[in-house]
């Protein structure tokens, strides 16, 4: 039996995580395996994600107090929650990718800074492409046009190059 002590200190750490939460999923994880569980939850360490499993009594008082009490109606049946003050996107790819492959995983809903979001939009989320890519296109944004002016200017000046040859040309059979 846990100690009231434990459980003030797990409401404390629970509590803690959902304040500096970027991003909070809530899963039912019904019908996984703990094999299956615990390689969820290693693929989200990777992205610097918690994943907890913990009673719906303990999640709705922790909810309470960090101020997120939208969180409280996925807290139905068994639940998982996962954490993440990193990058929200990769948390959501992770989710995105398990599901496919394990059916038994239901995304409940979540939060994104402080917005409420259904599973869609979480799926939504988990496909957007990682942020390097994201800087390539914006970058590839800024080259267009230059790239573009370049191509101008390169074909004003070769247009009076040639100009300037064919009348060369013409004085010198004159």
């Amino acid at each position: 039996m846990i100690t009231r002590e434990a459980k003030e200190k797990m409401m404390e750490e629970i509590t803690e995580a959902l304040e500096k939460a970027e991003l909070v999923v809530v899963t039912d994880y019904r019908g996984l395996n703990v094999q299956s569980i615990n390689r969820l939850r290693g693929e989200l360490r990777k992205e610097d994600c918690q994943y907890r499993v913990t009673k719906n009594t303990m999640n709705r008082l922790a909810a309470r107090r960090a101020g997120l009490e939208e969180l409280e109606d996925f807290f139905e049946g068994p639940v998982a929650i996962a954490y993440s003050s990193a990058d929200p996107v990769a948390a959501a790819k992770v989710f995105k990718e398990f599901a496919r492959e394990n059916e038994n995983l239901v995304v409940k809903g979540g939060m994104l800074s402080g917005q409420l979001l259904d599973p869609a939009a979480i799926k939504a989320l988990g496909e957007i492409p990682p942020r390097e890519v994201l800087l390539a296109q914006v970058v590839g944004g800024f080259q267009a046009p230059i790239s573009g002016l370049v191509g101008v200017l390169q074909g004003t000046m070769r247009q009076l190059v040639y100009t300037l040859d064919a009348v060369r040309q013409h004085k010198e059979s004159a």
